[in-house]
């Protein structure tokens, strides 16, 4: 089986190539370039095509994948919502993606980015790389003993509970399904979850329904100098309603591993560049908000089970035998 991946950085092609010589079946093509309606043609000749969370998979570009025989999309990422998938399926073509790489890796960058902004160690760092050690500026506030609310409790939601837990905080959820796993966490509607918590964590999906979740009107109910945090997709968040909440002093620190308006930025180097976007200016200009490149996901033991997922499903569809948890309808 032929395999082109698209928008392959270095670590990618190495990820994959260590795990490729258990799957000696299949083959590999690297390409620098994004999958979009033009670089689809490059996919002649090819069963199957991956793709990264930064591709935005529109019918157009199914209906040319499709053209070139294409019958296998690979996200190798968990989330699919810049898929076509009514498309996928009007052109007879199978997604699969990797459902649950490394829960603990987005986790642990979350509670990261929380102990940063809440502890101002992003301010601490700079400042005493200039040999100023005062502490003017860097009062942080304790987790310990207070209350933080998970937002979504799936394989990543559930494993920043857990690390909550383990900070001696209170751990409460909102989500459509009770994870029965957590038996320390208490689910309350969203509203209540807002109102009560020192430290809001987003781990769920983006749909219709959860599309700009973050709101003037749900921001309106979160605690005063509340710590806000979001690794899983940016547009859950309404960015000018943010910055509105931030202007007016609502946030004690705001870390963001997504926001809206990153996809000409995430996984690229802009040194040089003047950003066009105002919205990503604004946000990196306010001292209380980290804003880190969608690299959540970045670990060696999550890129490793990231290439061994994406081949399973590769080799797993070849056979016929497609691993139904991995396959987006």
């Amino acid at each position: 089986m032929k395999i082109i991946f698209y928008d392959a950085k270095q670590y990618d092609i190495d990820s994959f190539e260590k795990q490729r010589k258990n799957y000696p079946d299949i083959e590999s093509i690297y390409l620098e370039a994004d999958l979009t309606e033009d670089t689809a043609r490059l996919a002649e000749g090819c069963e199957g095509v991956c793709a990264f969370v930064s591709s935005t998979i529109t019918g157009s570009v199914l209906r040319r994948l499709h053209e070139h025989g294409v019958k296998l999309l690979l996200m190798r990422c968990a989330g699919y919502n810049n898929v076509d998938i009514k498309a996928a399926d009007k052109y007879g073509i199978t997604v699969l993606r990797v459902p649950g790489y490394s829960p603990e890796a987005v986790a642990e960058h979350a509670m990261a980015l929380a102990l940063a902004v809440t502890r101002r160690i992003h301010k601490g760092y700079i400042k005493v790389r200039e040999n100023n050690f005062s502490l003017n500026g860097l009062m942080g506030l304790d987790f310990h003993g207070k209350t933080a609310g998970i937002i979504g409790t799936g394989r990543i939601g559930a494993a920043m509970c857990r690390i909550c837990h383990g900070f001696g905080m209170r751990v409460i959820a909102y989500d459509v399904y009770q994870n029965p796993d957590l038996d320390f966490v208490k689910y309350y509607p969203l509203s209540e979850v807002l109102r009560e918590s020192d430290l809001i964590s987003l781990h769920c999906p983006l749909t219709e329904s959860s599309y700009h979740l973050i709101n003037t009107e749900t921001i309106s109910l979160m605690k005063e100098n509340v710590v806000f945090v979001n690794t899983s997709r940016g547009a859950l968040v309404n960015t000018e309603d943010l910055i509105k909440g931030i202007r007016s002093r609502k946030f004690h620190g705001v870390g963001l591993d997504v926001y809206e308006e990153e996809t000409e930025n995430v996984f690229e180097n802009r040194q040089e560049d003047i950003l066009e976007s105002s919205v990503t200016a604004r946000l990196l200009s306010f001292p209380n908000v980290i804003v880190t490149s969608h690299q959540g996901f970045f670990t060696e033991e999550a890129l490793a089970a990231i290439s061994r997922t994406t081949l399973e499903n590769a080799c797993a569809f070849e056979r016929g035998r497609i691993i139904k948890e991995n396959q987006v309808k």
